[in-house]
């Protein structure tokens, strides 16, 4: 039965080396529920996607213009011409099977937002480490995948959410938060997500940890640890005792909400090799800051996401939306 839903995916590739894994993908993906490409590709990349995507899939340019974060404009135009009220936002590295689409779509009967878990196949090395930090994310609250559950009418109320922020993710989140909207965790519904390449992980640790600023309690935590290594240098028996509790609370993540039957019993053993990054690449992430923004896609971007209190005031009944703008009109006033 198909779903009466819509799958949106922001798509903007300078190489087209998963071409095939996606275009298999969004072949079987065609065939339960309608499907949106939006596609930020320069001009040849675009027009071969064209005749590689399956008949079934809407490729489509992004009309938004303005806005730092060109995922975010992807995803509002897609919502904007999206045919139904459910919709499916994914990253162009996210594979779904039938089960887990279902679950989302269902979860939207009562939820503005449904959060599925991520986990990464195959599992290459670079994979395994950021693995770490999934599940030390769900140990102590939850991790943020690649990809949404939303109801369009809630960004319809809101006028989409800020496109100059780095953590889309978090911005999206407490937007539809400060709106009034439910926001449902499925930390039980696992979505495999292709891991990324070698040097676009060695480019995300920064970026990554740039997402940090938008969490002070977190960021503060992060900036501890690595005075808290070099003050305990010389006691290598605390620091054994320090990244045993690293790997234990990863465990703990790793058991949680059905995670034992999907994660590695040994993910958790590179918990403490991603705190030690973190413990450098947050100072880095602060530096960049200070000179005005981390670098994403050929800019700088200062804001890593919106205060949910300055949100709540913005999105607070009879309050002004100024985000996008109405997503229709908003992809209307850009020539969309």
């Amino acid at each position: 039965m198909r779903l009466a839903a819509e799958y949106v995916l922001p798509l903007r590739w300078s190489d087209d080396d998963a071409i095939g894994d996606l275009t298999d993908y969004l072949g079987e993906l065609a065939g339960w529920i309608d499907v949106t490409v939006v596609d930020g590709s320069d001009a040849p990349l675009f027009a071969a996607h064209a005749r590689a995507f399956p008949g079934l899939v809407r490729h489509v340019r992004p009309a938004l213009a303005h806005g730092a974060n060109g995922k975010v404009r992807g995803v509002l135009t897609g919502v904007a011409v999206a045919r139904h009220e459910r919709i499916v936002l994914a990253d162009d590295d996210v594979r779904y099977d039938r089960a887990g689409l279902d679950a989302v779509v269902s979860a939207l009967a009562d939820a503005d937002l449904v959060a599925p878990q991520n986990v990464f196949d195959p599992l290459p090395w670079h994979a395994r480490w950021d693995t770490g930090r999934t599940l030390l994310n769900r140990a102590f609250h939850r991790d943020y995948s690649g990809t949404y559950g939303i109801r369009r009418s809630v960004l319809e109320r809101t006028g989409g959410y800020d496109p100059d922020c780095l953590f889309e993710n978090l911005e999206l989140e407490r937007t539809v938060r400060a709106a009034g909207g439910v926001v449902r965790l499925r930390r039980d519904v696992f979505v495999v997500r292709r891991p990324p390449t070698l040097s676009h992980f060695l480019g995300q640790r920064v970026r990554q940890a740039y997402d940090s600023l938008a969490q002070p309690p977190r960021l503060l935590l992060e900036l501890t640890l690595l005075p808290t290594i070099v003050a305990l240098r010389r006691r290598r028996g605390v620091l054994l005792l320090i990244a045993l509790g690293v790997v234990a609370a990863a465990e703990g993540g790793r058991r949680r909400a059905g995670g034992r039957g999907v994660f590695r019993p040994s993910a958790a053993l590179w918990a403490p090799v991603w705190a030690i990054e973190r413990s450098v690449t947050s100072w880095i992430a602060v530096g960049a800051r200070v000179r005005g923004g981390v670098r994403y896609a050929g800019t700088r971007v200062a804001r890593a996401a919106t205060p949910l209190r300055v949100l709540r005031r913005r999105h607070s009944p009879g309050g002004p939306s100024r985000n996008a703008g109405p997503v229709k009109s908003g992809i209307a006033a850009d020539g969309g």
